[in-house]
């Protein structure tokens, strides 16, 4: 787990974006970016230690990979539904069948890796200022 960070880059505090992936590679580049950008980001590299997040920081959104050891997407999903939380999540994969993996899970959307910039910040923009206040 990392500690949150606040950027500069812009007036997007209120919104709180977890990270989930167990690649160290995109944790640290896509929480970069989105600190830059002004978010308060945390990451987490599995989805139990991703559900004491939610649980204890109350995330606006979660980015969300689904093939992971242990605890993958699926079950992280499952979990976190059946705990009640209405956070939304964006699937983040590089498998073609990304929309459907989303829908499985009820995911608000899916971004497919390998994203430009552009897109990570669009869709967290969409999705996480929609929700920012319900959480």
């Amino acid at each position: 787990m990392r500690d949150p960070q606040v950027g500069g880059g812009g007036d997007r505090g209120g919104t709180r974006v977890l990270v989930v992936d167990d690649d160290p590679s995109i944790l640290d580049t896509v929480s970069a970016i989105l600190s830059n950008e002004g978010y308060q980001v945390k990451s987490a590299a599995g989805g139990e230690e991703a559900l004491a997040l939610v649980e204890a920081w109350r995330p606006t959104l979660v980015l969300l990979d689904m093939r992971m050891p242990l605890m993958d997407g699926w079950a992280f999903a499952r979990a976190l539904h059946e705990a009640g939380s209405k956070v939304p999540i964006v699937v983040m994969t590089a498998a073609e069948n990304a929309q459907r993996w989303a829908e499985e899970i009820d995911a608000a959307g899916h971004i497919a890796k390998p994203f430009h910039l552009d897109e990570l910040l669009a869709c967290v923009e969409k999705y996480g200022a929609r929700d920012r206040k319900k959480n």
